[in-house]
């Protein structure tokens, strides 16, 4: 098949074009250039998908069974590449995300869940929001059509290649020993996807040409933050200390959830969900998630070769991670 990828250079676009090549697709991406290098193999178009002249050089002549846009954030972007590409591909899969649905966190989503209102239509450049991955699928049924569109609403990500940070900031974290400030019950149970695996099963429905809407993430109760952690001590072959810490001390302290200690949300009311959406569908469809301990330790095998970086990890303009003054007098709070 011959097969575009708006992006396919960082973290989850870079595993789909690796899975497409695998299988022997032709691949073309479109990007900046600026995330990373393409991966040998593809044929590397560069431009910025927010300019129709850009988008315009890839409608010449061509015509392609798929496209894939793993990169796509704001409603006029996608908007913009489905209205061009319609006529010149076949299929369109956009990975949204599971922050698409209005309820998430609450309560358990399926794809049958309300969504944002978020318009089609939304001005570009809005801030960073969770509605407007729920604006993107909009535009991409309203100027692609339902029939040919698949939205994949994608669960929390991690393995190798990882561009946030959670998993590689506990990682590097724990290989430095002693003991660790591990958030609430360690029995919390967690949804987390390797994105080599999300790639895999995306490429099963778009080269079957699956139309419609799927929740692609780790079945309810795949792992536990517990057993997250202690993959963690086990990957590095640290002397870490696990020590587990009532979130009330943690949340009267202001330690902030997802960010200074990452991957944590408290079990609050407005969070008391957030690892329990249905994935049943995707199942059913072919879905298949390895375990936890393969995806940790292929993720610090990729960090012990890549080596150290100068800058911290970021959420946004956030940097995770909390700071080892404020861990240890956490820590010491704790005892």
């Amino acid at each position: 098949m011959k097969i575009l990828v708006l992006g396919g250079t960082s973290f989850l676009g870079r595993a789909y074009v690796s899975e497409l090549l695998r299988r022997g697709h032709d691949v073309t991406t479109f990007n900046r250039g600026r995330s990373g290098p393409d991966q040998p193999g593809v044929q590397a178009v560069r431009g910025d998908r927010n300019s129709p002249a850009d988008l315009e050089r890839l409608r010449a002549d061509r015509h392609w069974d798929a496209v894939v846009d793993s990169s796509g954030q704001q409603p006029y972007a996608v908007a913009l590449a489905a209205r061009l590409l319609r006529p010149h591909a076949d299929h369109y899969t956009f990975v949204s995300s599971i922050h698409a649905f209005a309820d998430w966190g609450a309560l358990p989503v399926d794809e049958d869940s309300p969504t944002h209102p978020c318009p089609a239509d939304t001005p570009p450049d809005q801030p960073p929001g969770n509605q407007l991955k729920a604006g993107c699928e909009r535009a991409l049924l309203e100027r692609f059509g339902p029939d040919r569109s698949l939205i994949l609403n994608c669960g929390l990500l991690v393995g190798p290649y990882e561009n946030v940070g959670r998993l590689p900031w506990w990682l590097e974290r724990i290989t430095r020993g002693g003991s660790v400030l591990a958030p609430g019950d360690p029995d919390r149970a967690l949804q987390l996807i390797d994105a080599r695996d999300f790639a895999a099963f995306g490429a099963d429905l778009l080269e079957w040409g699956t139309a419609g809407r799927y929740v692609t993430t780790a079945p309810p109760g795949s792992t536990t933050l517990g057993g997250l952690l202690a993959a963690c001590v086990a990957a590095t072959g640290s002397n870490a200390e696990l020590v587990w810490t009532d979130e009330r001390l943690l949340l009267a302290a202001g330690v902030g959830m997802w960010t200074e200690l990452p991957l944590w949300a408290p079990e609050t009311p407005e969070w008391t969900a957030i690892w329990q959406a249905d994935t049943s569908r995707a199942q059913a469809a072919g879905l298949r998630c390895r375990p936890i301990a393969e995806t940790v330790r292929d993720t610090w095998a990729w960090l012990c070769e890549r080596g150290p970086t100068a800058e911290p990890y970021r959420q946004g303009t956030t940097v995770l991670g909390i700071e080892p003054e404020k861990e240890q007098r956490l820590l010491a709070d704790a005892g």
